[in-house]
């Protein structure tokens, strides 16, 4: 078994409140979810309405499915024209830790 994790720093566009914040956040978990069917959420920066860290969890018995998962995702969140993707942490773990 193995677990991939990715953490995503974002730099939000032209946001000016913490409504509007939800308003870019929200389609972009959601959009995770139903593509991948991973465990989204956003885990930072919560009172910061310009800054957003979004977490990523992916579970698969496969390490190159698990690894083809991870890059999809970065990719979707890199191509947001939204959004500025300031930096990826990548972790990876199996049951052999």
């Amino acid at each position: 078994m193995y677990v991939g994790t990715l953490s995503f720093d974002l730099l939000l566009g032209d946001v000016h409140s913490l409504k509007e914040k939800r308003s870019v956040v929200r389609p972009i978990v959601a959009e995770l979810q139903r593509r991948y069917a991973v465990s989204v959420a956003e885990t930072g920066n919560q009172n910061l309405h310009r800054r957003a860290e979004i977490g990523l969890a992916v579970v698969s018995g496969e390490w190159d499915h698990l690894t083809d998962v991870l890059d999809r995702c970065e990719r979707l969140v890199a191509a947001r024209p939204e959004v500025d993707l300031l930096s990826v942490r990548r972790r990876f773990h199996s049951d052999e830790d």
